[in-house]
């Protein structure tokens, strides 16, 4: 295990996101109404654009910079608002190539030059009870490692994306994922890319013993697409 996470940790960058939205009063009066302090409205007028600030992690599938993530960590990011971070502390700036909501996924690309690259498995030769790590930048804890195995494959209809065309076939593993390891690796002990994490089983927003990834043969088959 400590080999498969020294191999494969490089190839996981941290991406932080710039986004901007447009202020809604009456979405907050609903919201500080519900829970009970109408009073305390934020700043801004009805209208005017905020900005904000999120992170996620993604994973480096060649060496001249395509990164692989999921969509929901780069739909909202405005133009340059994207800084994708290695585990060596250098940063880039990213494009956007492309994004498919219906699975979850979407590539970016830095200007990079001979860059670390996963290894992509056969995520159809997964098998339950088979030990993984899971790499990303949870809780903005850059670089981190948690293991455990796989408990389910195939799994589906769990309406996570809210699209009724929506591709959901996950593997299922209790290593930890919590918020900021969307788009980090799942990972075999061969090191071995065998998903993309993208989604926890949770009613409190943190872990709680369940994370999904998205399958790696999915996951090159939509990159490639995307890419060309």
């Amino acid at each position: 295990m400590t080999t498969a996470s020294k191999s494969v940790n490089a190839t996981v960058v941290n991406i932080k996101v710039v986004t901007e939205s447009k202020i809604d009063n009456k979405q907050f009066r609903d919201f500080f109404r519900f829970f009970g302090s109408p009073e305390e409205m934020p700043g801004g007028e009805e209208g005017e654009t905020q900005k904000s600030e999120g992170a996620g992690s993604g994973v480096i599938i060649s060496s001249d910079g395509y990164i692989i993530t999921n969509n929901h960590v780069v739909e909202q990011a405005k133009d340059d608002g994207m800084t994708v971070i290695l585990s060596d502390k250098k940063e880039y700036k990213a494009k956007l190539i492309g994004r498919d909501p219906l699975t979850d996924l979407a590539v970016i690309k830095v200007d990079g030059v001979n860059l670390p690259v996963a290894h992509i498995g056969n995520s159809d030769e997964v098998l339950i009870g088979e030990m993984v790590i899971a790499v990303g930048n949870p809780l903005g804890l850059n670089s981190t490692v948690t293991s455990g195995i796989v408990s389910a494959i195939g799994r589906g209809a769990l309406n996570l994306n809210r699209d009724r065309y929506a591709v959901e076939n996950f593997i299922q593993t209790d290593a930890a994922i919590n918020p900021g390891n969307s788009g980090g690796g799942l990972f075999n002990l061969k090191g071995s890319l065998i998903g993309i994490n993208s989604a926890i089983a949770t009613r409190t927003g943190g872990y709680m013993g369940y994370g999904f990834a998205i399958p790696s043969n999915l996951m090159k088959a939509v990159a490639l697409d995307l890419i060309e």
